[in-house]
């Protein structure tokens, strides 16, 4: 099971998808309110869309999976862990951190992080029609350099969140980071996961950081960094990161 994150949809996982379906079943989905999903207005607490995601299993009558996120997919991928816990055999999660955990609260003062509280009425008319240069913005400050992100992925992402509600969405997405927060606290409080997890930083963004976050929900992390990346693993350094996919997710002779 596949889950991305803002500035992308479930098709960043199109290289990966295609290494690990030659020998896994292999499930992307588009996480509510993001790429070709719908728009409802409620529910975007990661808490809840971890419900989405069980619900996807159960549709396509798979009991548990192993789990590779990115971005805000690492947070409904840690709360559906936290919930189903035995739905989950592993999980990979990559560059970004959970919110209320460790050192969120520092992180929350990065000046590049200001756009987890830009959203209202006059953001959403601010960004409309402009949406190609919104995501640029993340592109160009949060990757190691631009250029990894091609033209040809910049206009599609674009098209994707300029479609009708797509950008009201996704800043809801953000919106629920304080529930999100609150929920996550309460849900380490019950323990921390068993599964063993790959936490892969990029080495221009998270880094070891990353490991060192998800310590705080997992007992068993396995730390890995990814040279030469910024926070687009999957687009600036795709055969890097996969391979690091499947050492930890292929069994060991």
């Amino acid at each position: 099971m596949l889950l991305h994150g803002f500035a992308d949809s479930g098709d960043m996982w199109a290289p990966l998808a295609a290494e690990l379906s030659r020998d896994h079943t292999v499930i992307v989905t588009d996480l509510r309110g993001m790429g070709l999903s719908s728009h409802p207005e409620t529910g975007y607490e990661k808490k809840a869309q971890a419900h989405d995601i069980a619900r996807v299993l159960d549709a396509l009558k798979i009991d548990k999976a192993d789990l590779v996120t990115h971005d805000i997919g690492n947070m409904v991928g840690y709360a559906f862990a936290a919930q189903y816990p035995t739905r989950v055999t592993r999980w990979v999660a990559m560059d970004a951190p959970l919110p209320g955990i460790g050192p969120w609260d520092e992180i929350l003062k990065n000046p590049l992080l200001w756009h987890f509280n830009f959203r209202g009425p006059d953001a959403e008319r601010l960004v409309a029609g402009r949406e190609r240069i919104y995501l640029d913005r993340f592109y160009n400050e949060l990757s190691a350099d631009p250029k990894g992100i091609d033209e040809e992925t910049r206009q599609h992402y674009a098209e994707l969140y300029a479609r009708r509600g797509a950008m009201h969405s996704a800043f809801n997405q953000f919106a629920a980071f304080a529930q999100d927060a609150i929920d996550n606290k309460e849900l380490v409080a019950k323990g921390k996961l068993a599964m063993p997890v790959l936490a892969i930083g990029a080495e221009k963004s998270f880094g070891t950081a990353m490991a060192d976050d998800l310590r705080f929900v997992a007992d068993n992390v396995t730390g890995a960094v990814i040279p030469n990346s910024g926070h687009w693993l999957m687009e600036e350094q795709p055969t890097a990161t996969i391979a690091a996919v499947r050492a930890f997710l292929d069994p060991k002779p």
